[in-house]
């Protein structure tokens, strides 16, 4: 690695752009600064690229889906104080995830630090709670080994991956410094540690598994890299299968175990459910016997997070999940499943039947009473652009709710688990420059749109071939329906102008239409596809209930996050 030109000596700067480069970081999103220039000339100098945003939130966002699509960690960097502070929310949403992420922050020099310095704040103690590290290097010699020690902390090493933060003041940044040979880079791999569970746990494992009448399995995040593993112990078991936000495309739509349309009456039934790689949240019930009345459960999981919240398991298998799926397929190759066949055969044919029901009604759903399409017009005509290798992201409320349960694309990102509208735009910018090949479309509410709206300038600046499509709807309507329902129709807040958007959209570059009418979409998508970074704002009904609505997520109830689940918790307690 060279010298920049009309660098006569190392310095922190270089050296912390050599260690980005040595950990294969081609591009870096942020905003820029004082605190952090020297770190930003010298990485663009050193061939490295730099995404710039108009809020550093986003470029949290950007980094997220970044390490979602490509698989290695991403990388933010921001300026000291309101630019630390601006990217708090996107590192709560990453740290939610698990989501391997390094946030750079600027600070003061250490001479003014505590004297009033310009943009200072105690920036540790604020992201210590949301990311596995917060550091500052005030040592020029620990640089590259506190640098090392936080890149790992962030793949996982025994725990959970997330975000890390690491805090250089600017005095630092100019000291001389001598990055090691790359040669002690070699080999040390910087993802979680491989390893094989004990032996015992796999075998009552496999016992368990393969001795259950109606079992299901569950993957999370920590299955990701277990798709072949997955499906084998699938089709060797015949358990059924559910996916989650964290998980899709994993296992094929049309694999004879996927039953996602039924995910009620199969957590209801299930005696058995196989957690992978996945935690025990909300959408889950948080593992509760009154969601699940009839279940043990087996965890598995690399990482006591994924292994023993909410609910612990008649086995908890701690290992590699991969290899931890290999044998415990391994084990139970000579054996017999007890599964219920009836019961499995039963739900898929119904699983099968609901989602061809699901299609046809998307294909003819009725205008609202304002004469709006219904958002299943629109997601019907835009599943005809989803093909095998496109790359779909969700973001909303509403619309999420409907796009979750309707389309099936293989590569999905949404809000996630934090529920944190906004990501919709500054995923796809990154989408499609971390995947210029793949077809990348936004699905995003109007009121979703608006917090990084102008995040659509970046699309076009840095040429990212993304298409967005608004469902517009004029207001954030999954709680304008709570508003409707158990308010008395007092609507406060929750309506927003049907502002246009296409119109916004060509002002800052983009090509962009208005649609109206469910018959000019496919038309509309060619001409977006073709000409992205392209928007179209489609108008669509308030009148439209979405599942999430029907099912009353918004209303919060008090022990579970959906109505029905809550009214079986309430049953449960009194019952004890």
């Amino acid at each position: 690695m060279s010298l920049p030109k009309n660098k006569s000596v190392c310095d922190g700067a270089f050296l912390v752009a050599t260690l980005l480069r040595r950990l294969n970081i081609d591009r870096v999103y942020g905003l820029q600064g004082g605190h952090i220039q020297p770190i930003w000339d010298a990485l663009t100098r050193m061939g490295g690229k730099v995404v710039d945003v108009r809020d550093e939130r986003c470029a949290v966002h950007m980094a997220h889906a970044e390490a979602e699509l490509n698989g290695n960690i991403g990388v933010a960097m921001v300026t000291a104080g309101p630019g630390v502070t601006n990217a708090v929310t996107g590192i709560a949403n990453a740290h939610k995830a698990r989501v391997p992420l390094l946030l750079i922050g600027g600070a003061v020099p250490r001479p003014q630090e505590g004297a009033g310095a310009l943009q200072e704040v105690n920036q540790i103690d604020l992201l210590r709670p949301i990311t596995r590290a917060a550091v500052s290097i005030g040592n020029i010699n620990r640089l590259e080994q506190e640098f090392f020690f936080i890149i790992s902390k962030a793949f996982g090493f025994g725990e959970a991956p997330g975000p890390v933060f690491i805090q250089i003041p600017t005095d630092v940044l100019r000291l001389p410094a001598t990055p090691s040979s790359q040669d002690k880079w070699e080999g040390l791999g910087l993802h979680n540690v491989r390893q094989t569970a004990n032996d015992n746990c796999l075998t009552a494992a496999a016992a368990l598994l393969w001795s259950a009448k109606r079992p299901v399995i569950i993957s999370g995040r920590g299955a990701k890299e277990s798709r072949q593993s997955l499906n084998e112990l699938l089709d060797a078991t015949g358990a059924l299968y559910l996916d989650t936000q964290e998980s899709r495309g994993l296992v094929s739509y049309n694999h004879p175990s996927v039953v996602g349309a039924l995910r009620g009456a199969v957590m209801r039934e299930a005696d058995l459910v196989v957690t992978v790689g996945r935690k025990l949240d909300y959408q889950l019930g948080y593992g509760s016997p009154a969601v699940f009345p009839k279940a043990k459960f087996l965890r598995i999981g690399d990482n006591l997070s994924e292994l023993r919240d909410g609910r612990r398991g008649e086995v908890e298998v701690l290992g590699t999940v991969d290899l931890s799926c290999k044998a415990i397929n391994k084990i139970g190759k000579d054996k017999v499943s007890k599964i219920d066949t009836n019961w499995a055969q039963e739900l898929r044919s119904k699983h099968v039947s609901r989602s061809k029901d699901l299609k046809e009604k998307m294909a003819v759903a009725e205008p609202g009473n304002d004469g709006l399409m219904h958002p299943y017009r629109l997601l019907h005509e835009l599943e005809k652009y989803i093909d095998s290798d496109a790359i779909m992201i969700a973001d909303g409320g509403d619309i999420l709710s409907f796009c979750r349960i309707s389309l099936t694309p293989n590569k999905y990102l949404d809000s996630g688990v934090f529920g944190c509208l906004g990501v919709g735009v500054p995923f796809g910018v990154a989408g499609g420059l971390a995947c210029p090949e793949n077809r990348v479309v936004v699905v995003t509410g109007d009121g979703s749109l608006g917090f990084n709206v102008m995040e659509l300038d970046t699309a076009v600046r840095h040429n990212s071939r993304v298409v967005f499509v608004v469902a517009n709807n004029g207001g954030w309507n999954i709680e304008r329906t709570d508003q409707v329902q158990r308010y008395d129709g007092r609507i406060e807040g929750s309506q927003l102008r049907f502002t246009d958007y296409a119109a916004l959209a060509r002002s800052l570059g983009l090509y962009a239409e208005r649609v109206y009418n469910p018959e000019d979409i496919s038309a509309g998508l060619e001409r977006a596809f073709n000409r992205s970074p392209a928007l179209l704002d489609v108008l669509v009904t308030r009148d439209a209930i979405s599942p999430d609505a029907s099912s009353g997520l918004a209303s919060v109830p008090d022990f579970q996050p959906l109505t029905s689940w809550d009214h079986a918790e309430v049953e449960l307690i009194n019952k004890d």
